[in-house]
């Protein structure tokens, strides 16, 4: 059964006559601090906050002057008190409340600026066990979450990026604050000790290799508002959850406007796609379109590279991001900037390719300082009606597959380079996935189909298009290799990719009509591999 209210009407205005300034990120804290002081509020804190405080020249009563008892257990308990829980949860207008508070010389509290211990940072740094425990703050949320219940009377403040609208609504409200922009502050609150606690669940259900714990909770913090998401009429924000994985969420934007709801997600389709190929081996470059790459190529350079992935779907690539897992160079740059390009999203990038592409003053350039590890694992959600979908990352890497040659022919070694370039690149594909490659670049395409045949025919038309383009007698898929990302369930895909020109085959395999499929690769002639993983990609 609920808990019955009063319906004691809240007041608008609060007055702020005593303050508890108790924070762990003491950024702005001192000049927040002085304003205060400066209009007469009474401050309060704990600890290094109360002593840096009074280094700075300030009057601060120590929390234990509320309490009567001194911070105890190495600092573990210091506001867990009813003097100072009191102080923030009584309903100053309840007369049974006044007259606790009364009756046990309960002071109140009217503003508190609280932050938590860095858990979610020393859970990244790859701390021991005992040090993570030891960050999980109790007393901070347990202050911002009673100061936010009783918003009708406290404000709480979590963010030091807040500091400057509360003295300016102090100022403007004559050293009152407003009950909205306290419930603002409150939502704010909630939202903080949410993400934390999500933080927290998240890593013992981590530690304990709890897969799918009884309750999931995923926590960020608002990177960015979007003019829209996918269409005009949906609204959108960025959120970024803290992972120090390199891609767009940590990369630094030294070029361009602001990146769109379809930017960063095709941004993040095509740079995961990159990390899968090793910069030590070869340049690789990237084309992206509604997070299906167009074109994907490696080579002696990235300008050799980015040549070679542009001509698989020169069409489709107007309009594309463009990634690639070395240093952006002059000489890459030169040949993007091109073609009309979103975004562009490396590495690094020299300072003569920052200066080209800042001629083009709306192209996006992104610096990441590194690659994603494909091999890490990892959780990914989508939401549905009434629910969350979670599963982990796919990070099987087809280096470490254990690959079966199941045709009489086995495919030559430059063959497999390329099943394996090709099924590299399946992977980041939607599904039914094919891609033909070539010499180490795509040369045809199908994605996102409802029958693996139309995705075969899709991807040689392409071919054959791409063909005119640059004036081929014939398209690049012949003596090409092709690439499923899920099984043949009949010999019709294959046969397709057969009549588009491909000598080699790669997939999972695993149909009942496998046998069917490799008598059609060997009465062809057809070299094919079966990998044992599939790689959807909805």
């Amino acid at each position: 059964m609920a808990v019955a209210a009063k319906n004691i009407p809240a007041p608008d205005l609060v007055p702020v006559r005593r303050a508890l300034l108790s924070v762990f990120d003491k950024t702005g804290l001192i000049d927040f601090a002085r304003a205060l002081a400066a209009a007469g509020v009474e401050l309060v804190s704990t600890g290094g906050t109360a002593r840096a405080i009074a280094e700075a020249g300030m009057a601060v009563r120590d929390v234990s002057d509320l309490t009567g008892f001194p911070e105890i257990m190495d600092g573990r308990v210091k506001t867990l008190h009813p003097s100072v829980h009191g102080a923030l949860l009584g309903v100053r207008d309840d007369p049974e409340h006044a007259a606790a508070m009364r009756d046990h010389g309960i002071e109140p509290i009217d503003l508190v600026a609280s932050n938590l211990y860095p858990f979610e940072d020393v859970r990244r740094s790859g701390a021991a066990y005992a040090s993570i425990v030891e960050n999980i703050d109790i007393g901070g949320p347990a202050m911002i979450r009673a100061s936010a219940k009783n918003h009708a009377y406290v404000a709480i403040v979590t963010d030091p990026e807040d500091y400057a609208s509360v003295l300016n609504a102090l100022e403007m409200n004559f050293g009152s604050l407003s009950l909205d922009f306290r419930k603002k502050l409150a939502a704010k609150a909630f939202a903080r000790t949410a993400s934390y606690d999500a933080a927290i669940s998240g890593w013992f259900a981590e530690a304990l290799a709890i897969e799918h714990p009884t309750w999931r909770a995923f926590g960020g913090r608002l990177d960015q508002v979007m003019r829209y998401g996918e269409n005009p009429h949906q609204s959108a924000g960025f959120y970024v959850d803290g992972d120090k994985r390199p891609g767009v969420a940590t990369a630094r934007q030294l070029q361009g406007k602001q990146l769109s709801y379809n930017n960063i997600n095709d941004t993040d389709a095509a740079f995961e796609l990159v990390g899968e190929f090793d910069p030590a081996r070869s340049a690789t470059v990237a084309i992206i379109k509604h997070a299906n790459p167009c074109g994907v190529a490696e080579g002696a350079s990235l300008k050799a590279a980015y040549a070679k992935a542009l001509a698989c779907d020169p069409v489709s690539a107007f309009g594309g991001i463009v990634a690639m897992n070395r240093t952006l160079d002059a000489e890459a740059a030169e040949e993007i900037v091109k073609t009309f390009t979103e975004v562009i999203i490396a590495p690094g990038a020299s300072e003569e390719a920052i200066r080209i592409v800042t001629a083009k003053k709306n192209l996006r350039l992104l610096v990441t300082g590194g690659l994603p590890d494909p091999r890490t694992a990892g959780s990914t959600v989508k939401s549905v009606s009434g629910g969350l979908l979670v599963q982990g990352r796919d990070n099987a890497v087809v280096d470490d597959l254990d690959l079966k040659v199941v045709t009489r022919r086995a495919p030559t070694p430059a063959e497999m380079a390329d099943l394996k370039f090709a099924f590299r690149i399946a992977k980041h594909v939607k599904s039914n996935a094919i891609v033909y490659v070539r010499d180490g670049a795509t040369v045809g395409i199908g994605a996102g189909q409802m029958s693996r045949v139309d995705s075969s025919r899709i991807a040689a038309r392409k071919a054959l298009d791409a063909a005119e383009a640059a004036g081929l007698a014939e398209p690049l898929t012949k003596g090409s290799v092709v690439a499923s990302d899920a099984f043949f369930p009949f010999a019709d895909g294959l046969l397709s990719a057969i009549e588009a020109g491909a000598t080699a085959v790669i997939q999972p395999g695993g149909s009942m009509r496998d046998d069917d499929v490799i008598a059609a690769a060997d009465a062809h002639g057809i070299a094919m591999v079966f990998t044992g993983v599939r790689h959807f990609r909805h």
